[in-house]
C-alpha cells in the first residue's frame, strides 16, 4: 500500500474530495457464522509481522464472533481484505467497504496443471499450488492500470518474500 497510495486512500463524494491515508488501517471481512458480515479494522497492519497481524486478524474476529466488538474495531480501515477461500470460491469480487476506495479477496489456493519453464526454457507440465487474488475498486478513485499494477506487486512480493525471516 505504501507504494500505491491512491489504493490506500477513500471517496467522500458528498464533500468532494479523497483523501489519501498514512495509516495502513486494513479491514478485514468476518463472517459471522453465515449470519452476517462485518469488516474489523487491525490498526497500523503495516508495522506488524505476519504472526501479529495473525494475532490482530483472530482477535478482531472473535470479538466479532462473541458480540463484544468496540467501535474502534468496526471504524478506520483505509482497505479492506475479504477472504473467501476457505470456502472452496475460484475468484470472487467482494463489495467495497465504503469509503475505502478497494477491497482485495484471497481465493482458494489448490494444486493446478501448469506450464513450468525450466532454466534451459524448456517447458513442461507440472503441478502447482496456485490461489487467485481480486481486487474491487473504485474507478473515481484510480483506474484497471493502477489496479493491475498493485496486484503484480502483490504477487511479486508473495513470491519473493523471505517467509523463513518473516516466521521466525
Amino acid at each position: 500500500l505504501a507504494a500505491f497510495p491512491v489504493v490506500n486512500s477513500s471517496i467522500y463524494p458528498d464533500q468532494g474530495k479523497a483523501v489519501y491515508h498514512e495509516a495502513r488501517n486494513i479491514g478485514i471481512a468476518i463472517d459471522l457464522n453465515q449470519e452476517g458480515l462485518l469488516v474489523g479494522t487491525v490498526r497500523n497492519a503495516d508495522s506488524l509481522r505476519i504472526v501479529g497481524l495473525a494475532r490482530n486478524i483472530r482477535a478482531v474476529a472473535d470479538r466479532a464472533r462473541s458480540g463484544s466488538l468496540e467501535p474502534d474495531d468496526v471504524s478506520g480501515s483505509t482497505f479492506s481484505i475479504s477472504n473467501p477461500g476457505p470456502y472452496g470460491s475460484f475468484l470472487t469480487a467482494p463489495i467495497i467497504n465504503v469509503p475505502n476506495t478497494a477491497i482485495l479477496s484471497t481465493d482458494t489456493v489448490t494444486k493446478r496443471a501448469v506450464v513450468a519453464t525450466d532454466t534451459a526454457g524448456n517447458d513442461s507440465i507440472a503441478i502447482r499450488h496456485i490461489g487467485y487474488l481480486g481486487l474491487t475498486w473504485d474507478h473515481r478513485a484510480f483506474d484497471g492500470s493502477t489496479a493491475v499494477l498493485f496486484l503484480q506487486r502483490i504477487k511479486h512480493n508473495l513470491e519473493t518474500w523471505d517467509w523463513e525471516q518473516e516466521l521466525a
